[in-house]
């Protein structure tokens, strides 16, 4: 069974069953708007509508930008505790994508992603709070390369929609910046001048639509 086939962009996207989560923490929080009580449950990104990218300044002058096209993911949301929510994406680092094939193979290598020896990136969130107009903070586990380490996204909730299929879907957006050589990627080519090829500073982004998972009856 292939866990990351490509989806094609003219299927509806079919959820998966909900996933099982722990309680969080029983620290409530105040919303300004009460009405966001109603998304609490589970729910899966759609990703005909979503991109998980990166960007990063290359050769001192241009931004690179890239993404990544097959993932899993699993997503609670609590409207009325935003502290129990969490989130797992897990990546096929094989999918890589900037558009430009020799560098997508640049990228698979040894040189950075190893995708033969590390064919799956995580990120999976260990706290969440609520920082006030829309805005989330995340705290999570990111791992690169069998490295594991603390990230934070700051996360703005962009609405909710029931759509054309009577689908509920929820919009965020998520960055954060890391330093790529943490997660050992360490690659070090430097120009002429002294500068480097490629910035130790990538800056991850998530622009996802999440679709509710669907009680099972009875």
């Amino acid at each position: 069974m292939n866990l990351f086939s490509r989806a094609s962009s003219s299927r509806r996207h079919v959820p998966a069953a909900a996933p099982e989560f722990p309680a969080g923490s029983s620290a409530a929080a105040v919303l300004p708007d009460p009405a966001l009580a109603a998304l609490t449950g589970e729910w899966v990104i759609d990703p005909a509508h979503s991109r998980i990218g990166f960007s990063v300044r290359h050769a001192m002058v241009t931004t690179v930008r890239g993404c990544f096209s097959e993932y899993q993911s699993r997503l609670y949301f609590d409207g009325r505790n935003p502290a129990r929510s969490q989130a797992e994406i897990v990546v096929s680092t094989a999918s890589v994508d900037t558009g430009v094939e020799q560098r997508d193979a640049h990228l698979t290598g040894r040189d950075f992603l190893d995708v033969a020896r590390y064919p799956r990136m995580r990120f999976t969130s260990t706290a969440v709070e609520f920082a006030g107009n829309d805005l989330y903070r995340m705290t999570g586990d990111l791992t690169i390369k069998g490295i594991t380490r603390p990230v934070v996204l700051e996360l703005t909730y962009i609405g909710h929609v029931v759509d054309a299929f009577g689908d509920e879907r929820a919009g965020f957006d998520g960055t954060t910046t890391i330093n790529r050589s943490e997660w050992g990627l360490t690659y070090d080519s430097r120009l002429a001048e002294g500068g480097a090829m490629v910035s130790e500073k990538v800056r991850l982004q998530f622009d996802i639509a999440a679709i509710r998972v669907a009680r099972a009856a009875g």
